[in-house]
């Protein structure tokens, strides 16, 4: 049963029990399309508020993105719990965390995890293991498609403690969207208990992928490294950057070591690899993006590319 409601008044749908005959069946479907009709041609605003536990989703004006969150599985009494979801193109999740480690996989469109600790960005093919308790925003780039899975601490202690992209393999992929159909309270001793063991066993020996932007604690240097991925430039220096934070280029050589466990070099890099990334799955052009990143042109962007991915930026266009 649905609530309507228009302004203030409201009265009820009926939802067509499955036992009617054909001629009420028939009548039925007439009431309802014409209550669609007059409500579609009426000049007030209503809303459709279904009456659903789960997701808590709300339809208004016709428009509908009903989530299964992984907070509802959280007391689920199964090791692992799988989630499929769709998202809107720059739909953001705020950031939150869960009592579970999350394997989260856009099996369309890209996802951009980050946390106080760094940055990670899972293209096509690739999906973000984020550990148990670790406080995450997401942000979706494109109309993203996510099949994760909720690990508990007894199912994933082979997993690592920290985040990381990996790659997803042909039977991983069909694995995750296996596990997003099976009901949360599966048969441990049954075909879907199977499936989900196997899954956890592919996600750890899943390669991992080098696609991080660890992010430091020192508050300057910090400051510093998120103006820059506002907007990466492949071209800027060791000595800019010591300049701009008054430290002789040993020390800060060191400190940023220290600090993100990368060179300098080695992390300008990666944040340009996480910026451009989204940018190709959004369509835009090698070129474009390879000029915007300070590169002198496509090709020193591309090779740079395939040596750390192991493809080229076109292999992530649509």
């Amino acid at each position: 049963m649905a609530t309507i409601t228009p302004n203030t008044v409201p009265f009820t749908v009926p939802v067509v029990p499955p036992f009617i005959d054909a001629l009420d069946l028939l009548a039925a479907i007439l009431c309802i399309s014409y209550m669609a009709w007059a409500y579609a041609i009426a000049p007030i605003r209503f809303k459709i508020v279904p009456l659903r536990r789960m997701g808590q989703s709300i339809m208004q004006m016709g428009h509908s993105t009903p989530h299964r969150q992984p907070d509802d599985f959280e007391d689920v009494p199964r090791p692992v719990v799988g989630i499929g979801n769709d998202y809107p193109s720059s739909f953001e999740l705020a950031e939150h965390s869960h009592r579970r480690g999350q394997f989260l996989y856009a099996a369309s469109g890209v996802v951009a995890v980050s946390t106080p600790e760094g940055a990670w960005v899972a293209p096509p093919e690739r999906a973000v293991w984020i550990p148990a308790g670790t406080p995450h925003s997401v942000r979706m780039v494109g109309a993203v498609q996510t099949r994760s899975v909720l690990i508990d601490h007894t199912a994933g202690a082979m997993l690592a403690q920290t985040c990381r992209v990996v790659s997803v393999t042909p039977l991983l992929r069909q694995l995750l969207v296996a596990a997003s159909q099976v009901p949360a309270e599966y048969d441990l001793d049954g075909r879907d208990g199977l499936v989900m063991a196997l899954l956890v066993a592919e996600i750890a020996q899943a390669p991992v992928i080098p696609i991080v932007v660890p992010f430091p604690s020192h508050a300057a240097l910090a400051q510093r490294c998120h103006r820059f991925l506002e907007k990466p430039q492949a071209g800027e220096t060791i000595d800019q950057w010591s300049d701009a934070l008054a430290m002789n280029r040993r020390r800060f050589t060191r400190l940023f070591r220290r600090e993100t466990g990368m060179s300098f070099a080695e992390w300008r890099q990666q944040a340009c690899l996480s910026a451009a990334l989204p940018r190709l799955a959004a369509g835009d052009s090698i070129t474009a993006i390879a000029l915007d990143l300070g590169y002198d042109g496509p090709g020193n962007f591309s090779t740079m590319f395939k040596r750390v991915l192991g493809a080229p930026p076109s292999r992530y266009r649509p």
